[in-house]
């Protein structure tokens, strides 16, 4: 495909705090294209979570364009921006966010509560992508059974149970040693390279970034560089 998956032009969003504008993205042009593993580095407070915020539809713009898959976010309704989000985007955080009274199963098995599949369906769709990061035999364990890794493969596996056609990831091996975190690398760029997800990752380690496809440098609420 050579439609921009991801479009961004003159893109701007400000918070207001104790009566001041603090201007967090200011007129950001971005082109992610189907397929790759666009990797955001940058100092802290360079706009990159708050730009994956906005891919991922957690938050509105100020301003500016955001077009995904030829929709414009910003003309979506609430409502219709929740259900093109539950389809469209997957979502993994450096401090998983698993629920401990659920097992594995039913952690990655939440996302499909909010589509019409029926109960059987969800746990073979559940029991699959559990597979597929590798857990199925951990299924039923619950995340305080499972090690930090494991969790995080339990929080992919969530992600892409749906099977969305993004993947946003927000500093994914923060939390994890080199050997896991390079575990967990190997994963994403599976499903990025074998299964066609496109992600966009927000990382501070270089050694992370490697495994990108594109690495986009932001600092200062701005596009500063791009290395392929």
């Amino acid at each position: 495909m050579t439609e921009p998956l991801i479009e961004c032009q003159a893109l701007t969003h400000a918070y207001h705090r104790a009566g001041e504008r603090i201007v967090v993205l200011e007129r950001l042009d971005l082109t992610i294209r189907h397929g790759d593993f666009a990797v955001l580095m940058g100092p802290s407070g360079s706009g990159k979570s708050t730009l994956l915020n906005l891919i991922g539809g957690l938050d509105r713009a100020e301003s500016g364009m955001l077009r995904i898959q030829g929709v414009e976010l910003a003309s979506l309704p609430e409502r219709t921006l929740a259900a093109w989000r539950a389809q469209t985007i997957g979502f993994v955080f450096q401090f998983y966010h698993l629920l401990p009274m659920l097992d594995a199963l039913r952690n990655v098995e939440l996302p499909l509560l909010l589509t019409r599949l029926g109960r059987r369906q969800r746990r073979t769709h559940a029991t699959k992508a559990l597979e597929l990061v590798g857990l199925g035999d951990r299924a039923r364990h619950k995340p305080d059974e499972l090690s930090g890794g494991q969790q995080q493969r339990v929080a992919i596996a969530r992600a892409i149970v749906a099977d969305p056609q993004i993947l946003v990831c927000d500093e994914p091996t923060g939390d994890l040693d080199r050997a896991t975190a390079d575990e967990i690398l190997g994963l994403l760029t599976t499903l990025n390279r074998e299964l066609g997800k496109t992600i966009v990752m927000v990382t501070h380690d270089p050694k992370a970034a490697e495994y990108g496809s594109t690495v986009l440098h932001m600092d200062k609420g701005g596009l500063v560089g791009v290395a392929a």
